[in-house]
């Protein structure tokens, strides 16, 4: 996942608030959440954000969740608390630092509101975690 990018490192310089990882990760999950809902972004081609690929703050919360639930299992509350990330507000934040500094783009819908409260990260990411097995592992 770590590709270095200077302009980020500058960022987090400026706002310590989050590490670099995070925000690598939030890009992670923008790519995850494109694919899962089938709106794949084709911005580095064309170099302009399609408003068809467009993600809101709430689903790509849903799938930060569900790509840290992956990556980390039950570490990920370590994990994203590790990161400075506390609440689903955070993630709005760090997104809308990416859009100030032209990493990330947003419509004129977007805000930062859209991040608050969408979940409890003790509750989903620790207390509702749940190992799932395939069918198939069982028959093994």
């Amino acid at each position: 996942m770590s590709t270095y990018l200077p302009r980020l490192a500058d960022l987090v310089r400026r706002d310590p608030r989050y590490t670099y990882e995070a925000y690598e990760f939030v890009f992670a999950a923008l790519t995850h959440t494109q694919r899962l809902l089938g709106r794949e972004s084709r911005a580095e081609e064309t170099g302009e954000p399609d408003p068809e690929h467009h993600v809101s703050g709430r689903e790509l919360v849903e799938g930060i969740r569900e790509l840290a639930l992956r990556e980390f299992g039950l570490m990920a509350r370590i994990v994203f608390r590790m990161w400075g990330i506390n609440r689903t507000a955070d993630f709005g934040e760090i997104v809308f630092n990416l859009v100030e500094e032209k990493l990330m783009s947003k419509t004129a819908q977007d805000t930062r509101q859209d991040f608050h409260d969408i979940y409890d990260l003790d509750q989903a990411l620790v207390q509702d975690f749940r190992i799932q097995l395939d069918e198939a592992e069982w028959t093994r």
